[in-house]
């Protein structure tokens, strides 16, 4: 979850400046507290305990909302895998809290499904190579590299498109 927590705020960051930036994210100092650990900016307490992992979840989930709703359509930002505007962020944001809380949710045993609806919008957003004639969740996960489509070979490696249509 921290690790959620840190793409969701990396996201809102993005669009935070007055003038994005273009080549690379904004500079952060991007750490890894635990041996093999990922790089990340958002560090929860871990004091705090789970209740605190998810109130910093929260927290920089709602940055990420405040800054898509306030920011410019027109707006562009660096991204990894090509600039992108306020909705693609918010669709990446979309993505990486719906797989991840997948995870956990898998992790514990547990059945979890986002609304098809939001599955359906993200993936013409950010996978439009994605198949059309599948369930939506299922084709997310399938477009992730989480899971394997009729037909389809499971993904070994992914990407999405987040640049503006």
């Amino acid at each position: 979850m921290e690790h959620l927590s840190d793409d969701l705020f990396a996201y809102a960051a993005q669009l935070g400046p007055q003038t994005p930036p273009m080549d690379g994210e904004v500079p952060f100092v991007w750490e890894s507290r635990r041996p093999g650990g990922p790089a990340n900016v958002i560090h929860a307490d871990r004091k705090a305990g789970p209740a605190g992992l998810l109130q910093v979840l929260d927290a920089c989930g709602g940055l990420l909302v405040a800054m898509v709703r306030g920011t410019s359509s027109d707006v562009r930002a660096h991204h990894g895998y090509g600039a992108s505007d306020p909705e693609g962020f918010a669709a990446m944001g979309m993505v990486e809290t719906f797989v991840h809380t997948h995870d956990v949710a898998e992790g514990l045993d547990l059945t979890w499904e986002p609304p098809a609806e939001l599955c359906t919008r993200v993936l013409t957003r950010l996978f439009p190579d994605a198949p059309h004639d599948t369930d939506p969740w299922q084709t997310l996960l399938g477009a992730t590299g989480r899971a394997e489509l009729p037909g389809r070979p499971r993904l070994t490696s992914w990407r999405w498109q987040g640049t503006p249509r």
